[in-house]
């Protein structure tokens, strides 16, 4: 199991789907714990009574069927589905609400999906998802990119409120590859995916929604810095190394789309 966490650590994001699939079938007896500590690319599924698209992941997964955070059923339908209680449904609503404004702001487009329920700890479990295509027949308004996708995961874990504070545990993983792709150049490829943590201790006088923000706004700030250092520093680096540019040449790469 370590070796088989190591290897999809390492592995492009846009293979990941092939060597899960792999690593399960040499692995059955691992398969519940690969699934559930995988990050799997995003998929998007249409929500025919709502009329809008949502994510499909292991956090609104029941059997074979999805939830839709928008209807609160599941497709294909299921009578015996895991719901939110009423109270935590109210809060998944207006979340997802709140969430679809700050991804047009920051993403230009894309889809966000927000989905809770309860843990075993009297305190509840929310999951923040994003999926941003940016190739040139999607969103990618600047046309830079053949393909491109940008997937992230927010999970935050929301303990029991004491003292009105509450403890928040946050775990984001952002999933980014990229393909430009033009006759001076050829083709390029980058992909990649960071993953980090973040816990805080909050008062609760503003909202949990309020909170869990904050906090998703804050690490995706961190996570963007940190693949602009790692990915494309890097990665401008061993280019200008290996080729080069003429001197009083300042290379620079795209900008994403």
């Amino acid at each position: 199991m370590e070796a088989a966490m190591d290897l999809m650590r390492r592995i492009s994001p846009n293979k990941s789907e092939m060597a899960l699939s792999a690593l399960l079938s040499l692995l059955p007896y691992h398969s519940s714990d690969l699934l559930s500590q995988v990050d799997q690319p995003l998929q998007v599924y249409f929500d025919t009574e709502s009329g809008k698209e949502f994510i499909l992941c292991e956090y609104n997964r029941d059997a074979d069927s999805y939830r839709s955070p928008w209807s609160n059923k599941y497709h294909p339908p299921m009578e015996d589905g895991p719901l939110p209680s009423p109270q935590l449904r109210k809060l998944e609503v207006e979340a997802n609400d709140v969430f679809a404004v700050y991804r047009d702001q920051y993403y230009e487009g894309g889809v966000s999906s927000v989905y809770m329920w309860e843990d075993d700890n009297e305190g509840f479990v929310s999951c923040f998802l994003i999926k941003k295509d940016g190739s040139r027949k999607a969103d990618g308004r600047r046309g830079y990119l053949q393909e491109g996708a940008w997937e992230a995961i927010h999970v935050i874990e929301v303990g029991h409120q004491e003292e009105e504070t509450a403890h928040y545990c946050l775990t984001s993983t952002v999933m980014l590859s990229l393909t430009t792709e033009n006759k001076p150049s050829g083709t390029f490829n980058l992909s990649g995916s960071i993953r980090r943590q973040m816990n805080l201790d909050l008062p609760v006088e503003d909202g949990h929604l309020c909170n869990m923000g904050k906090m998703i706004e804050e690490m995706e700030g961190k996570l963007r810095n940190s693949l602009d250092q790692v990915y494309f520093g890097k990665t401008r680096e061993m280019v200008c190394t290996l080729r080069p540019p003429p001197e009083g040449l300042q290379v620079r790469l795209p900008e994403s789309s």
